[in-house]
C-alpha cells in the first residue's frame, strides 16, 4: 500500500513561510471566550433560580425558619384562610418513593445492560436497546394515566392483597390495599428512571476495554466471572452517575406522582397508603394557593427539593471521584 505522493505534502520552505490567516489568528481566543461564556452563563442560572425560590419563599422561611423541614401539618385553611404549613410528610414521600424506585430500578437497568452488551445476539441488541430507551420519550402525564387505568387497579385488587396475606405482618405491605399509594407511585418512577440509567450503563460497559476482558478469558473466566471482576469494577462510577441521573428524575417528577400517589400529607409505614411528594403538592396546589403563606410555603418546598437535588449530586460527584481514584 503506497504511501502520499512528495506533491500531496507540504513543503518545508512553505511550512517555515507559513502565516495563520485572520480566522485561524481570532478562532483560538474566540473558541476560549465562548466556552467561558456558556459554562458562567451556566452557573449564573443555577444562582439565579436558587436566588429567586429562596427569595419568593421569603414569608415562609421568615416565619416557620428551619423548624418548617420538621413540620407534619398542612392546613391552608387554618388560622382563619392564612394557613399552618409543614414540609416534614412531603419530605418522606418524596425520599421514599424515588428510593424504592432506585432500588427495583437500578438492578434491572444493570441487568438489561450487561445481556445488550455481553450476552445478546448482535441482531437484537440495537432494536432491544432503542425499545428500552424509548420509555423515556413517553410523556410523564401519559405514564400516570397508565398508572390510573391499568397499573393502579392491578395493584390495587391483585398484587396488593397478595403481599397482604403473605407479608402483612410487616409494616410496609400493612395496611388496606389500595389503587392510589407510595407503592404506585414508586413502580411508575422506576419505568421513569428505568431507561435513563439503562442507556447511561450501556455505554459504560461498553466502553469497558477489549483487552481486559481478553485478559479474563485468556486466563480461564467464564462469562460470569469476566463480568464480575472486570465489566462491573470497571464501570462502576459511571454506573453510579446513572443511577444519580434516574434518582434526579425521580425526585423532581411532578405529573404522574400526583396522578397516581393520593396526594394525601401523612407519614405511614405502609406501602399501600397514599402520600404525597414535594414535586407534586407545588404541582398540584400552586395555582390555587392563596397569594401570601401559602405560595410562600409551596416555593419552600421546592427550595427544599433544590437542595435536596444538589446535595444528592454532590454526593455523587465526591463518590465517583473516589472510585475513579481507586
Amino acid at each position: 500500500m503506497s504511501g502520499p505522493t512528495s506533491s500531496a505534502l507540504p513543503r518545508r520552505s512553505e511550512l517555515l513561510n507559513y502565516r495563520p490567516r485572520l480566522a485561524d489568528r481570532i478562532g483560538e481566543p474566540g473558541l476560549r471566550a465562548l466556552s467561558a461564556l456558556a459554562g458562567v452563563l451556566a452557573v449564573a442560572l443555577i444562582l439565579w433560580i436558587a436566588e429567586t425560590v429562596f427569595n419568593d419563599a421569603g414569608p415562609a422561611i421568615t416565619k416557620y425558619g428551619l423548624g418548617f423541614i420538621g413540620r407534619q401539618v398542612w392546613n391552608p385553611d387554618a388560622n382563619g384562610g392564612v394557613g399552618s404549613f409543614g414540609a416534614l410528610d412531603f419530605i418522606y414521600g418524596t425520599l421514599v418513593s424515588s428510593l424504592i424506585a432506585m432500588v427495583i430500578a437500578t438492578p434491572l437497568a444493570v441487568a438489561i445492560a450487561l445481556y445488550l452488551t455481553e450476552l445478546a445476539p448482535r441482531v437484537v441488541r440495537r432494536p432491544v436497546a432503542i425499545l428500552v430507551e424509548l420509555l423515556a420519550a413517553i410523556p410523564s402525564v401519559i405514564l400516570g394515566l397508565w398508572g390510573i387505568l391499568v397499573l393502579g387497579p392491578f395493584l390495587g385488587n391483585r398484587l396488593e392483597p397478595f403481599l397482604h396475606r403473605i407479608l402483612g405482618w410487616i409494616p410496609l405491605f400493612g395496611g388496606i390495599p389500595s389503587p392510589y399509594g407510595m407503592l404506585t407511585a414508586a413502580l411508575v418512577l422506576t419505568i421513569m428512571a428505568l431507561p435513563i440509567i439503562t442507556a447511561v450503563a450501556r455505554e459504560v460497559f461498553a466502553s469497558t476495554p477489549a483487552e481486559l476482558k481478553e485478559g479474563a478469558w485468556a486466563l480461564g473466566a467464564t462469562r460470569w466471572e469476566m463480568v464480575r471482576m472486570v465489566v462491573l469494577p470497571a464501570g462502576r462510577a459511571g454506573v453510579v452517575g446513572a443511577v444519580i441521573l434516574g434518582l434526579g428524575r425521580a425526585l423532581g417528577e411532578a405529573i404522574a406522582v400526583t396522578q397516581v400517589i393520593g396526594n394525601t400529607p401523612q407519614i405511614q409505614a405502609s406501602l399501600f397508603a397514599p402520600a404525597g411528594t414535594l414535586a407534586a403538592q407545588i404541582a398540584s396546589e400552586y395555582q390555587s394557593a392563596n397569594p401570601g403563606l401559602g405560595q410562600a410555603s409551596l416555593i419552600f418546598l421546592a427550595a427544599i427539593l433544590l437542595v435536596i437535588s444538589l446535595l444528592v449530586n454532590v454526593i455523587a460527584r465526591l463518590y465517583v471521584r473516589r472510585v475513579s481514584v481507586r
